[in-house]
């Protein structure tokens, strides 16, 4: 059979125009394992409330981060795609869960070149509802409607590969090498709690008590907040990393339900109020930089800690599509395209 590869990221809106926005969150946001809520009620929300304001600011910051090329993200992850194609043999496709590059063009991109069989990988190191598990089941659901005779392998969350840890802790030694940092923080997408409940397959682990994601269960496999804790302890250990030189929080909460605690903003603002002037962020649950890293920490992190008192304030690039990276990506998809006995 022959094999392909596609590579899935969360998308982008075509322009950062008001109305192409307003496009790519109406269908971002209308997704059930975004805003996990009945349809009736998340139409009401997202059609009648945040469709009606939202895109104007969100349009705004877009516009800040905006490159000549087009999608910060998009224009990472295509030059990921190029890399990666470079060392292996097989087709490599690109497609988003939103927007434009939708995930059946990625498909049929493939099977246009004969392919019959494909390794979807979701460009997330970490497992969550609103990630890896909206671009797994949006994939079958199209193989069953479109491609019937497809075979699609997904690659799973690879947050504690010792692989991917020394390559994610090279490049933030790397990009610090010459800074002072008193404070390292690990910031990661923020998801509502229970959506790290509805993720447990034992319906019982899960509690969010502080002791829960240090405790061995077959929860973790699926488990948003153990993973990233995950990240920071592996990471942490493998830099070398004092105790109370750094932590974990996140970022990009929505609405009033019950998110991830401690939030990334709050947390930059104590940080600055207890005396910490010069500190550093990395955010390992996005592996191209875009309007969360671009916008949301480096340009408003940056401020909060200003206005806190706080002096030297560094961001460390996602893994984008840095030459160990592409190196790291490609080695386990050449693994996979060797023929088995």
């Amino acid at each position: 059979m022959k094999k392909g590869i596609l590579l899935v990221n969360l998308g982008s809106p075509d322009s950062p125009e008001p109305k192409d926005v307003k496009r790519y969150l109406g269908e971002f946001l209308m997704d059930e394992r975004v805003i996990d809520i009945p349809f009736l009620a998340r139409t009401a929300l997202v059609k009648g409330i945040i469709l009606k304001t939202r895109p104007k600011a969100s349009a705004a910051a877009y516009k800040k981060i905006w490159w000549d090329e087009g999608s910060p993200l998009i224009v990472i992850s295509e030059r990921l795609q190029h890399g990666i194609q470079q060392q292996v043999e097989a087709p490599v496709a690109l497609a988003m869960r939103y927007g434009s590059m939708t995930i059946k063009k990625g498909l049929q991109e493939l099977v246009d070149q004969g392919v019959e069989e494909v390794l979807l990988f979701p460009l997330y190191p970490q497992f969550a509802m609103a990630t890896t598990e909206t671009i797994t089941v949006l994939a079958e659901a199209l193989r069953q409607e479109f491609f019937p005779k497809l075979k699609i392998e997904s690659v799973p969350a690879f947050y504690n590969k010792p692989d991917y840890i020394a390559v994610l802790s090279d490049s933030i030694k790397n990009h610090l090498a010459d800074k002072k940092v008193d404070h390292l923080l690990f910031s990661y997408h923020g998801v509502p709690e229970r959506h790290i409940r509805k993720s447990d397959v034992t319906k019982s682990h899960c509690k969010i008590d502080g002791s829960c994601c240090a405790t061995p269960s077959k929860a973790h496999e699926f488990c948003y907040r153990h993973q990233c804790l995950e990240v920071t302890r592996l990471v942490a250990e493998k830099l070398n990393l004092d105790e109370g030189t750094y932590s974990t929080s996140f970022q990009s909460r929505l609405g009033f339900d019950p998110w991830l605690l401690p939030y990334t903003d709050r947390t930059i603002e104590r940080l600055g109020k207890d005396g910490i002037k010069n500190m550093a962020i990395v955010t390992p649950a996005f592996v191209s930089d875009c309007l969360e890293t671009l916008e949301e920490i480096a340009m408003e992190g940056q401020e909060i800690f200003h206005e806190m008192g706080g002096q030297a304030f560094t961001t460390v690039p996602c893994l984008n599509d840095d030459k160990p990276f592409v190196d790291l990506l490609s080695n386990w998809i050449n693994t996979w395209l060797m023929p088995t006995t």
